[in-house]
Protein backbone atom coordinates (compact mmCIF):
# COMPACT_ATOMS: atom_id res chain seq x y z
CA UNK A 1 0.00 0.00 0.00
CA UNK A 2 1.00 3.55 -0.99
CA UNK A 3 0.50 4.99 2.66
CA UNK A 4 2.74 5.05 5.77
CA UNK A 5 1.92 3.28 9.02
CA UNK A 6 3.51 4.66 11.80
CA UNK A 7 6.01 2.27 13.78
CA UNK A 8 4.41 3.18 16.68
CA UNK A 9 1.24 2.84 15.91
CA UNK A 10 0.81 -0.41 14.57
CA UNK A 11 2.90 -2.01 17.68
CA UNK A 12 0.43 -0.39 19.80
CA UNK A 13 -2.68 -1.36 18.27
CA UNK A 14 -0.97 -5.09 16.85
CA UNK A 15 -0.30 -5.44 20.31
CA UNK A 16 -3.20 -5.28 22.18
CA UNK A 17 -5.39 -7.24 19.21
CA UNK A 18 -3.12 -10.17 19.22
CA UNK A 19 -2.89 -9.75 23.25
CA UNK A 20 -6.46 -10.19 23.49
CA UNK A 21 -6.82 -13.41 21.66
CA UNK A 22 -4.02 -15.06 23.68
CA UNK A 23 -4.66 -16.77 27.15
CA UNK A 24 -1.91 -15.47 29.29
CA UNK A 25 -1.47 -16.73 32.84
CA UNK A 26 -2.43 -14.44 35.68
CA UNK A 27 -2.72 -11.23 33.37
CA UNK A 28 -5.86 -9.27 33.26
CA UNK A 29 -5.76 -7.87 29.63
CA UNK A 30 -7.86 -4.69 29.21
CA UNK A 31 -10.59 -5.13 26.25
CA UNK A 32 -10.51 -1.88 25.18
CA UNK A 33 -8.11 0.00 23.36
CA UNK A 34 -8.78 4.11 23.51
CA UNK A 35 -6.76 6.41 20.79
CA UNK A 36 -7.28 9.50 21.16
CA UNK A 37 -5.59 12.63 20.11
CA UNK A 38 -6.08 16.26 18.62
CA UNK A 39 -8.88 16.27 15.57
CA UNK A 40 -7.20 15.44 12.34
CA UNK A 41 -4.09 13.69 13.23
CA UNK A 42 -5.53 10.23 10.87
CA UNK A 43 -6.43 7.90 14.19
CA UNK A 44 -9.10 6.10 11.99
CA UNK A 45 -7.18 6.16 8.83
CA UNK A 46 -4.22 4.51 10.56
CA UNK A 47 -6.05 2.04 12.21
CA UNK A 48 -7.93 1.14 9.29
CA UNK A 49 -4.56 0.54 7.71
CA UNK A 50 -3.33 -1.48 10.26
CA UNK A 51 -6.65 -3.55 9.80
CA UNK A 52 -5.93 -4.14 6.18
CA UNK A 53 -2.32 -4.89 7.17
CA UNK A 54 -3.25 -7.57 9.49
CA UNK A 55 -5.81 -9.07 7.31
CA UNK A 56 -8.50 -7.85 10.00
CA UNK A 57 -12.00 -6.56 9.10
CA UNK A 58 -13.92 -4.79 11.91
CA UNK A 59 -17.39 -4.50 12.95
CA UNK A 60 -17.63 -0.77 12.72
CA UNK A 61 -20.04 1.79 14.94
CA UNK A 62 -20.07 5.25 14.52
CA UNK A 63 -20.27 7.68 17.32
CA UNK A 64 -23.48 9.03 15.79
CA UNK A 65 -25.24 5.76 16.37
CA UNK A 66 -24.76 5.99 20.39
CA UNK A 67 -27.99 8.19 20.85
CA UNK A 68 -31.50 7.49 19.40
CA UNK A 69 -34.97 8.52 20.46
CA UNK A 70 -36.02 5.64 21.67
CA UNK A 71 -34.33 4.52 25.06
CA UNK A 72 -31.77 1.28 25.05
CA UNK A 73 -31.33 1.55 21.57
CA UNK A 74 -27.71 2.23 21.03
CA UNK A 75 -26.63 -0.25 24.22
CA UNK A 76 -28.34 -2.68 22.44
CA UNK A 77 -26.58 -1.81 19.02
CA UNK A 78 -23.64 -2.05 21.12
CA UNK A 79 -23.95 -5.77 22.56
CA UNK A 80 -25.40 -7.14 18.83
CA UNK A 81 -22.24 -5.71 17.34
CA UNK A 82 -20.23 -7.41 19.53
CA UNK A 83 -21.48 -10.62 19.19
CA UNK A 84 -21.60 -9.98 14.90
CA UNK A 85 -17.84 -9.74 15.44
CA UNK A 86 -17.38 -12.71 17.89
CA UNK A 87 -19.85 -14.51 15.20
CA UNK A 88 -17.34 -13.67 12.51
CA UNK A 89 -14.44 -15.17 13.94
CA UNK A 90 -16.21 -18.74 13.91
CA UNK A 91 -17.34 -18.48 10.23
CA UNK A 92 -14.04 -17.19 8.90
CA UNK A 93 -11.64 -18.19 11.46
CA UNK A 94 -9.23 -15.44 12.01
CA UNK A 95 -9.06 -12.10 13.96
CA UNK A 96 -12.06 -9.22 13.92
CA UNK A 97 -12.30 -6.52 16.15
CA UNK A 98 -14.69 -3.59 16.98
CA UNK A 99 -14.34 -0.40 16.36
CA UNK A 100 -15.97 2.34 17.43
CA UNK A 101 -15.48 6.04 15.54
CA UNK A 102 -15.81 9.18 17.98
CA UNK A 103 -16.69 7.44 20.87
CA UNK A 104 -16.66 10.93 22.62
CA UNK A 105 -18.36 12.80 20.50
CA UNK A 106 -21.26 10.32 21.14
CA UNK A 107 -21.46 9.42 24.91
CA UNK A 108 -19.31 12.41 26.08
CA UNK A 109 -20.41 15.20 28.00
CA UNK A 110 -18.49 18.29 27.33
CA UNK A 111 -19.71 21.15 29.53
CA UNK A 112 -22.76 21.76 31.52
CA UNK A 113 -24.59 22.50 28.07
CA UNK A 114 -24.32 18.75 26.59
CA UNK A 115 -27.48 16.66 27.80
CA UNK A 116 -26.66 14.05 29.78
CA UNK A 117 -29.74 11.09 28.18
CA UNK A 118 -30.54 7.64 29.31
CA UNK A 119 -28.85 6.61 26.64
CA UNK A 120 -25.96 7.89 27.15
CA UNK A 121 -25.78 6.13 30.61
CA UNK A 122 -26.32 3.37 29.02
CA UNK A 123 -23.50 2.99 26.20
CA UNK A 124 -21.15 3.43 29.04
CA UNK A 125 -22.74 1.06 31.63
CA UNK A 126 -22.77 -1.00 28.16
CA UNK A 127 -19.18 -0.90 27.80
CA UNK A 128 -17.82 -1.68 30.76
CA UNK A 129 -19.93 -4.57 31.45
CA UNK A 130 -18.91 -6.00 28.07
CA UNK A 131 -15.03 -4.57 29.11
CA UNK A 132 -15.71 -7.13 32.56
CA UNK A 133 -17.43 -9.92 30.71
CA UNK A 134 -16.28 -9.91 27.00
CA UNK A 135 -17.24 -13.68 26.97
CA UNK A 136 -20.91 -12.88 28.12
CA UNK A 137 -22.48 -10.64 26.29
CA UNK A 138 -26.53 -11.08 26.21
CA UNK A 139 -29.03 -9.45 24.34
CA UNK A 140 -32.03 -7.83 26.30
CA UNK A 141 -34.95 -10.02 26.45
CA UNK A 142 -32.66 -13.56 25.75
CA UNK A 143 -30.11 -15.85 27.15
CA UNK A 144 -27.80 -17.82 25.67
CA UNK A 145 -25.07 -20.09 27.57
CA UNK A 146 -22.52 -20.53 24.62
CA UNK A 147 -19.65 -18.52 25.78
CA UNK A 148 -18.44 -15.80 23.19
CA UNK A 149 -14.99 -15.34 21.74
CA UNK A 150 -13.31 -12.85 23.38
CA UNK A 151 -13.75 -9.23 21.03
CA UNK A 152 -11.19 -6.71 21.37
CA UNK A 153 -12.70 -3.12 21.36
CA UNK A 154 -10.78 -0.05 19.64
CA UNK A 155 -11.80 3.22 20.08
CA UNK A 156 -10.91 6.69 18.73
CA UNK A 157 -12.09 10.11 20.35
CA UNK A 158 -9.90 13.74 20.78
CA UNK A 159 -10.85 14.09 24.76
CA UNK A 160 -11.48 10.87 27.06
CA UNK A 161 -11.82 13.17 30.19
CA UNK A 162 -15.45 13.84 28.34
CA UNK A 163 -16.28 9.78 29.09
CA UNK A 164 -17.46 8.43 32.29
CA UNK A 165 -14.45 7.77 34.52
CA UNK A 166 -14.79 3.95 35.56
CA UNK A 167 -14.85 3.23 32.06
CA UNK A 168 -11.35 4.82 31.36
CA UNK A 169 -9.85 3.38 34.29
CA UNK A 170 -7.10 1.20 33.63
CA UNK A 171 -8.29 -2.13 34.13
CA UNK A 172 -10.96 -1.75 31.46
CA UNK A 173 -9.50 0.50 28.73
CA UNK A 174 -5.81 1.03 27.88
CA UNK A 175 -5.11 4.44 26.53
CA UNK A 176 -3.03 5.78 23.67
CA UNK A 177 -2.29 9.18 22.48
CA UNK A 178 -1.64 9.26 18.90
CA UNK A 179 0.30 12.73 18.53
CA UNK A 180 2.77 12.09 15.03
CA UNK A 181 6.09 13.46 15.51
CA UNK A 182 7.88 14.74 12.47
CA UNK A 183 9.10 11.33 11.20
CA UNK A 184 5.29 10.06 11.03
CA UNK A 185 3.99 13.57 9.43
CA UNK A 186 6.79 13.03 7.00
CA UNK A 187 6.05 9.66 6.37
CA UNK A 188 2.44 10.22 6.15
CA UNK A 189 2.21 13.25 3.81
CA UNK A 190 5.08 11.69 1.77
CA UNK A 191 2.10 8.62 1.64
CA UNK A 192 -0.19 11.44 0.50
CA UNK A 193 1.54 13.21 -2.27
CA UNK A 194 3.46 9.26 -3.41
CA UNK A 195 2.26 9.50 -6.98
CA UNK A 196 3.11 13.33 -7.51
CA UNK A 197 6.58 13.69 -7.99
CA UNK A 198 7.35 15.45 -4.87
CA UNK A 199 11.26 15.18 -3.65
CA UNK A 200 12.15 13.77 0.07
CA UNK A 201 13.23 17.92 0.23
CA UNK A 202 9.99 19.36 -1.28
CA UNK A 203 7.98 16.91 1.67
CA UNK A 204 10.15 17.94 4.34
CA UNK A 205 10.08 21.56 3.36
CA UNK A 206 6.04 21.11 3.24
CA UNK A 207 5.64 19.68 6.72
CA UNK A 208 7.89 22.07 7.95
CA UNK A 209 6.07 25.14 6.57
CA UNK A 210 2.56 24.09 8.10
CA UNK A 211 4.29 22.50 11.54
CA UNK A 212 1.55 23.26 13.46
CA UNK A 213 -1.14 21.79 10.90
CA UNK A 214 -3.08 18.56 11.35
CA UNK A 215 -2.74 15.31 8.64
CA UNK A 216 -5.80 15.91 7.18
CA UNK A 217 -4.77 19.93 6.49
CA UNK A 218 -2.06 18.11 3.58
CA UNK A 219 -4.61 15.44 2.34
CA UNK A 220 -6.77 18.69 2.22
CA UNK A 221 -3.76 20.69 0.14
CA UNK A 222 -3.82 18.12 -2.06
CA UNK A 223 -7.37 18.29 -3.19
CA UNK A 224 -7.41 21.96 -3.75
CA UNK A 225 -5.05 21.47 -6.39
CA UNK A 226 -7.41 20.01 -8.56
CA UNK A 227 -10.03 23.08 -8.21
CA UNK A 228 -8.45 24.48 -11.45
CA UNK A 229 -8.57 21.65 -13.98
CA UNK A 230 -12.54 21.35 -12.11
CA UNK A 231 -13.39 24.82 -12.68
CA UNK A 232 -11.68 24.79 -16.61
CA UNK A 233 -14.15 21.91 -16.84
CA UNK A 234 -17.07 23.94 -15.70
CA UNK A 235 -16.60 27.14 -17.82
CA UNK A 236 -16.05 24.72 -21.14
CA UNK A 237 -19.07 22.84 -20.46
CA UNK A 238 -21.21 25.89 -19.14
CA UNK A 239 -22.18 25.87 -15.64
CA UNK A 240 -25.87 25.82 -16.44
CA UNK A 241 -24.90 21.76 -18.36
CA UNK A 242 -22.77 20.51 -15.75
CA UNK A 243 -25.20 18.70 -14.11
CA UNK A 244 -26.07 17.06 -16.98
CA UNK A 245 -22.46 16.36 -18.07
CA UNK A 246 -21.79 14.89 -14.93
CA UNK A 247 -25.31 12.60 -14.01
CA UNK A 248 -26.68 10.23 -16.15
CA UNK A 249 -24.54 11.21 -19.11
CA UNK A 250 -23.46 8.94 -21.94
CA UNK A 251 -20.60 10.81 -22.49
CA UNK A 252 -17.61 9.62 -19.72
CA UNK A 253 -15.87 12.21 -17.70
CA UNK A 254 -12.57 13.38 -18.59
CA UNK A 255 -9.63 12.04 -17.72
CA UNK A 256 -8.21 14.84 -15.67
CA UNK A 257 -3.98 15.32 -16.02
CA UNK A 258 -1.75 15.44 -13.29
CA UNK A 259 -1.79 19.18 -11.92
CA UNK A 260 0.79 21.40 -10.97
CA UNK A 261 2.43 19.49 -7.62
CA UNK A 262 5.70 21.67 -7.29
CA UNK A 263 6.58 22.82 -4.06
CA UNK A 264 5.86 26.89 -4.39
CA UNK A 265 2.36 25.87 -6.12
CA UNK A 266 1.34 23.97 -2.79
CA UNK A 267 2.40 26.72 -0.53
CA UNK A 268 0.69 29.09 -2.21
CA UNK A 269 -2.49 27.02 -1.93
CA UNK A 270 -1.41 25.86 1.90
CA UNK A 271 -1.40 29.35 2.76
CA UNK A 272 -4.20 30.50 1.24
CA UNK A 273 -6.10 27.59 3.67
CA UNK A 274 -4.51 29.32 6.50
CA UNK A 275 -5.50 32.36 5.73
CA UNK A 276 -9.32 30.88 5.96
CA UNK A 277 -8.90 29.36 9.35
CA UNK A 278 -7.80 32.58 10.11
CA UNK A 279 -10.86 34.53 8.90
CA UNK A 280 -12.78 32.18 10.75
CA UNK A 281 -10.79 32.33 14.36
CA UNK A 282 -11.19 36.46 14.00
CA UNK A 283 -14.53 36.54 12.94
CA UNK A 284 -16.95 34.20 15.57
CA UNK A 285 -19.90 35.72 14.28
CA UNK A 286 -21.96 33.25 16.40
CA UNK A 287 -20.78 35.41 19.43
CA UNK A 288 -22.04 38.32 17.93
CA UNK A 289 -25.75 36.92 16.30
CA UNK A 290 -25.89 34.55 19.36
CA UNK A 291 -24.55 35.74 22.02
CA UNK A 292 -27.40 36.10 24.39
CA UNK A 293 -28.79 32.31 23.50
CA UNK A 294 -24.90 30.75 23.89
CA UNK A 295 -23.81 32.44 27.16
CA UNK A 296 -27.49 33.15 28.80
CA UNK A 297 -27.12 36.83 28.59
CA UNK A 298 -24.15 37.60 30.44
CA UNK A 299 -21.53 40.09 28.59
CA UNK A 300 -18.77 38.02 28.39
CA UNK A 301 -14.97 39.49 27.63
CA UNK A 302 -12.38 37.22 26.11
CA UNK A 303 -8.91 38.09 27.18
CA UNK A 304 -7.70 36.14 23.52
CA UNK A 305 -9.84 35.32 20.53
CA UNK A 306 -9.93 31.83 21.46
CA UNK A 307 -7.87 29.00 19.40
CA UNK A 308 -9.97 26.44 17.05
CA UNK A 309 -10.17 23.52 19.50
CA UNK A 310 -11.50 25.75 22.38
CA UNK A 311 -14.55 24.41 24.08
CA UNK A 312 -17.48 26.97 24.73
CA UNK A 313 -18.29 27.18 28.22
CA UNK A 314 -21.45 26.66 29.84
CA UNK A 315 -24.08 28.72 30.04
CA UNK A 316 -23.54 29.85 33.80
CA UNK A 317 -19.24 30.77 32.89
CA UNK A 318 -18.90 34.48 33.11
CA UNK A 319 -15.44 35.11 32.02
CA UNK A 320 -14.40 38.21 33.20
CA UNK A 321 -11.18 38.92 31.42
CA UNK A 322 -9.62 42.00 30.14
CA UNK A 323 -7.57 42.07 27.01
CA UNK A 324 -4.09 42.48 28.93
CA UNK A 325 -1.63 42.37 25.75
CA UNK A 326 0.55 44.69 26.81
CA UNK A 327 0.76 42.75 30.94
CA UNK A 328 1.06 38.89 29.91
CA UNK A 329 4.80 38.60 30.16
CA UNK A 330 5.78 38.37 33.58
CA UNK A 331 8.60 38.63 35.01
CA UNK A 332 9.47 34.95 36.27
CA UNK A 333 12.68 34.53 36.38
CA UNK A 334 12.97 35.45 39.83
CA UNK A 335 9.13 33.73 40.35
CA UNK A 336 7.87 37.17 41.34
CA UNK A 337 4.21 37.38 39.89
CA UNK A 338 2.79 40.90 38.73
CA UNK A 339 0.32 42.59 40.36
CA UNK A 340 -2.49 41.94 38.12
CA UNK A 341 -1.97 38.13 38.57
CA UNK A 342 -1.88 38.60 42.00
CA UNK A 343 -5.17 40.11 42.20
CA UNK A 344 -6.45 37.62 39.81
CA UNK A 345 -5.49 35.27 41.86
CA UNK A 346 -6.73 36.91 45.08
CA UNK A 347 -10.41 37.63 43.29
CA UNK A 348 -10.48 33.42 42.47
CA UNK A 349 -9.66 32.40 46.04
CA UNK A 350 -12.00 35.18 47.50
CA UNK A 351 -15.00 33.53 45.18
CA UNK A 352 -14.68 30.13 46.76
CA UNK A 353 -13.16 28.81 43.52
CA UNK A 354 -10.30 26.12 42.89
CA UNK A 355 -7.41 27.29 40.96
CA UNK A 356 -5.95 25.11 37.80
CA UNK A 357 -3.25 25.80 35.83
CA UNK A 358 -2.67 25.11 31.55
CA UNK A 359 0.28 25.31 29.58
CA UNK A 360 1.07 25.06 25.93
CA UNK A 361 3.81 25.68 23.30
CA UNK A 362 3.41 28.06 20.01
CA UNK A 363 1.95 24.77 17.82
CA UNK A 364 -0.39 23.41 20.57
CA UNK A 365 -1.49 27.19 21.31
CA UNK A 366 -2.26 27.68 18.03
CA UNK A 367 -4.75 24.18 17.76
CA UNK A 368 -5.69 24.74 20.91
CA UNK A 369 -4.41 22.41 22.54
CA UNK A 370 -3.52 23.21 26.27
CA UNK A 371 -2.04 20.78 29.17
CA UNK A 372 -2.65 20.89 32.62
CA UNK A 373 0.15 21.71 35.27
CA UNK A 374 -2.57 20.26 37.85
CA UNK A 375 -5.32 21.80 40.30
CA UNK A 376 -4.01 23.55 43.38
CA UNK A 377 -5.80 21.68 46.27
CA UNK A 378 -4.89 24.67 48.68
CA UNK A 379 -6.72 27.71 49.16
CA UNK A 380 -4.34 29.13 51.34
CA UNK A 381 -3.34 32.29 49.31
CA UNK A 382 0.75 31.69 50.20
CA UNK A 383 0.74 28.26 48.54
CA UNK A 384 -1.52 28.97 45.38
CA UNK A 385 1.04 31.82 44.61
CA UNK A 386 4.12 29.85 45.26
CA UNK A 387 2.48 27.23 43.07
CA UNK A 388 1.68 29.42 40.06
CA UNK A 389 5.12 30.77 40.46
CA UNK A 390 6.61 27.27 39.92
CA UNK A 391 4.57 26.33 37.26
CA UNK A 392 5.53 30.02 35.54
CA UNK A 393 9.17 29.38 35.99
CA UNK A 394 8.84 25.60 34.40
CA UNK A 395 7.23 26.82 31.28
CA UNK A 396 8.89 30.26 30.44
CA UNK A 397 9.01 29.14 26.65
CA UNK A 398 5.33 28.56 26.71
CA UNK A 399 1.44 30.02 26.84
CA UNK A 400 0.36 29.76 30.53
CA UNK A 401 -3.20 30.02 31.79
CA UNK A 402 -4.98 30.54 35.13
CA UNK A 403 -8.10 28.67 35.36
CA UNK A 404 -11.08 29.26 37.93
CA UNK A 405 -13.04 25.92 38.83
CA UNK A 406 -16.43 25.62 40.71
CA UNK A 407 -15.86 22.37 42.05
CA UNK A 408 -19.53 22.06 42.54
CA UNK A 409 -21.01 22.12 39.39
CA UNK A 410 -17.48 21.35 37.64
CA UNK A 411 -16.72 23.76 34.83
CA UNK A 412 -14.82 26.44 34.77
CA UNK A 413 -15.83 30.55 35.78
CA UNK A 414 -12.50 31.88 34.72
CA UNK A 415 -9.90 31.69 32.02
CA UNK A 416 -7.42 33.88 31.67
CA UNK A 417 -3.57 34.15 29.72
CA UNK A 418 -1.06 35.06 32.39
CA UNK A 419 2.40 34.63 30.25
CA UNK A 420 3.26 34.30 26.62
CA UNK A 421 6.68 33.76 25.38
CA UNK A 422 8.96 36.16 23.83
Amino acid sequence: MPYYISPRFIDKLAVHITKNFLELPRIRVPLILGIHGRKGEGKTFQCQLVFEKMGIEPVTISGGELESKDAGDPARLLRLRYREASEKIKVQGRMCALFINDLDAGAGRFDGGTQYTVNTQLVNATLMNIADNPTNVQLPGSYDETPLHRIPIIVTGNDFSTLYAPLIRDGRMEKFYWEPNREDRIGIVGGIFKTDELSARDIENLVDEFSDQAIDFFSALRSRIYDEQIRDFIHQVGIENISKRVVNSVEKIPDFPQPNFNLSHLLEYGKIMVGEQQRIRELRLVEEYNQSRLFGGAQVERSEKVAPNSNYLSPEVTISNQLIENRVNHNVKNNNLSSEVREKVQQILQDGLKIGMEYADKRRYKTGSWKSCGTIDSQGEKEVINAVENCLAEHQNDYVRLIGIDSNVKCRLVEQIIHKPN
